[in-house]
Parts: structure tokens; C-alpha cells; sequence
């Protein structure tokens, strides 16, 4: 299997490609960057500008699609500049794969992802999905985690930080849905769906990441 990683550098990024590359079923990962990955026999790592992507690229072409692309408020400095980066960067590489063939995409969203929510963030997950959704895959795989427990991040996030802190002493008392779930569970589940043989919309909420459910 080909697969394709979009945001191979974040915390659920680094995983998806961490699992693809120790993945024996897949035989070559495609993961274009900003920047340049550490080099490996199966991984083939275009550099590319996502204001200016390439459309005709060969190394679109693939099995399937993963996303965990996106960023911060914070990084991103304003709303326009979020929404660029979380939706259309997002959307613009989906249509890309679309057209190249890719009939499995695997999205990282959020949970409370909502098009009609009060917050931002949320209104701009939810508009992604809906506008994926759009787009026609045969299989379209949405996974929503709570806080996401990866380790050290390479910005400061005090308010997750001390979210996800709250998150882990509280977590006996809260439902599964609003406990911290570890990026490694997120990919794997992203991988899970990636692989599985179901069709058309499959939305995974963070109750089922955090279990590790399986798919039916």
C-alpha cells in the first residue's frame, strides 16, 4: 500500500509517519513538508510551498490520504491566517488527492467540531469536515480526539498544558470523551480507518480513540 501524509511534523503527524514506516503492509510513504524530513528507505519526502502546491505531481498518486495537518491560534497570529492554514491548505491538498485518484482520506479534527459553534476553532473543524465531505471520497475518515497527550510540544501551549494536567488528575471522574488521548492512539485509530473496509463518512469521536474501539 501507498499512502500519503499531510502535517508529517506535528504531534499526530510525527506519529502517523512513525506507524507508516514501521508498517510492513506499506511499501512507500509520501510526505510532502516545509521542510525536510530524516531520511528513510520508504519515505519520499517532496518539499513543497502549500500556497503553491503542485497539481500535477506524480507523488500524489496513492492508496491513501492521511491529514493531520493544521496549526494554532497562537502561531498563526490571526483568524484569516488560521483559516488559511487549517481549512484551505487543508481542503486545496484534499481536492488534490481527489483528482489524482485517492479514494480513501483520513482527517484529524476535533472534538465539538461544529460549523455553528461559538468558537472559531471548532466553527473552522466543522467546516472542514462539511466541505471533505463535499468533495466525494469513497471513504472519508474523521477522527475527533479531546486533548491531545503527546509529550513536550515545540511552542508553548500553557492553556492545553494546564488542560491536559487538569485532564489526567481528573480523568476517573470524567467521561471518556473529555479525557487527554495520546497522539500515538489517534494515529493508530487514523491508521485503523485508513485500512478498514467501510465506506462513505465515518466520524470516530474521542470516547472510541481513547478505547481503541474497532471498527465494524
Amino acid at each position: 500500500m501507498k499512502c500519503l501524509i499531510l502535517g508529517a511534523t506535528g504531534l499526530v503527524g510525527q506519529q502517523l509517519l512513525q506507524q507508516a514506516l514501521e508498517d510492513t503492509t506499506i511499501s512507500e510513504v509520501i510526505a510532502p513538508t516545509r521542510k525536510p524530513l530524516p531520511p528513510h528507505a520508504k519515505l519520499r519526502n517532496p518539499i513543497v510551498d502549500f500556497d503553491n502546491l503542485p497539481l500535477d505531481a506524480s507523488w500524489w498518486q496513492a492508496n491513501v490520504a492521511l491529514c493531520a495537518l493544521g496549526t494554532t491560534m497562537k502561531i498563526a497570529g490571526t483568524r484569516e491566517a488560521f483559516w488559511t492554514i487549517d481549512h484551505d491548505y487543508v481542503l486545496r491538498a484534499a481536492s488534490i488527492t481527489k483528482d489524482a485518484g485517492v479514494s480513501t482520506f483520513v482527517y484529524n479534527s476535533s472534538l465539538g467540531a461544529d460549523a455553528t459553534s461559538g468558537s472559531f476553532y471548532l466553527q473552522v473543524k466543522g467546516k472542514v469536515e462539511a466541505d471533505l465531505e463535499n468533495l466525494g471520497f469513497a471513504k472519508l475518515g474523521i477522527v475527533r480526539p479531546s486533548f491531545l497527550d503527546g509529550g513536550p510540544r515545540p511552542e508553548k501551549r500553557q492553556g492545553e498544558a494546564i488542560a491536559i494536567f487538569l485532564a489526567k488528575m481528573l480523568a476517573p471522574l470524567l467521561p471518556l470523551r473529555y479525557r487527554a488521548v495520546s497522539t500515538t492512539k489517534v494515529a493508530s485509530m487514523m491508521w485503523a480507518l485508513a485500512k478498514s473496509d467501510v465506506k462513505g463518512k465515518v466520524v470516530i469521536e474521542s470516547d472510541a480513540i481513547y478505547t481503541q474501539t474497532k471498527l465494524k
